[in-house]
Formats: structure tokens, sequence, C-alpha cells
């Protein structure tokens, strides 16, 4: 009775190692997906940052130009450049200095 007694110990123990076997074989394998999972995550969100923080990448995204201000396309730009600047000139008499002149062009016709 002890010799079978000790078979089917035996068998247990083998079927408990068995079955030891499979579940460390699952947790492995589970432990490997969640690590590509996170791999991947971590991947993505590395290339989401990259992307993010390149000004040019975000306009590829978006539309392939770079953003262009308001008034890029103005037609009278930089019209005050080319104009001469009007130079002050001083005359030390209060009816025929620059300012007089003007005013009395204005409100005396």
């Amino acid at each position: 009775e002890e010799e079978g007694g000790e078979e089917e110990e035996e068998e247990d123990e083998e079927l408990l190692q068995r079955e030891l076997e499979k579940i460390k074989a699952e947790r492995e394998k589970v432990r490997l997906e969640k690590e590509a999972e996170e791999a991947a995550i971590a991947e993505k969100t590395a290339s989401d940052a990259a992307l993010l923080g390149n000004p040019l990448m975000l306009g590829a995204t978006k539309s392939s130009q770079v953003k262009r201000k308001w008034n890029d396309d103005v037609v009278f730009k930089n019209q005050a450049r080319t104009e001469p600047e009007a130079k002050k000139r001083f005359v030390n008499d209060t009816i025929r200095n620059d300012f007089h002149r003007r005013f009395l062009a204005k409100f005396a016709k």
C-alpha cells in the first residue's frame, strides 16, 4: 500500500510541477506583453514629444507651411521707409515758421 501511495504522491507532485511550470510560463508571457506595451507607449510619447517640440514639424501635421503674420500680404507695407522725412528747420520768427505756415494754410483759406 505504501508503494501505491508513494507513486500517487509522485504523480501528484509531477502534476503540480507541470501546473506550476504552466503558471510560470503564463505569467512570463503576460509580463513580456506588458513590457512590450509599455515600451510601445513610451516610444509613442517620445515621438509625440519630439513632434510637438519642433515648430517646423507642427506645421507639417496641420499644413505644410510655416505660420505667417497677418500683415505679410498687405499691399501698403513699409511705405514710410522710402518717404523722405520732412526736416524741421528753425526760423526765429513766429509769423514765418513752419507751424504758422501750416496753420494758415489749413485754417485761413
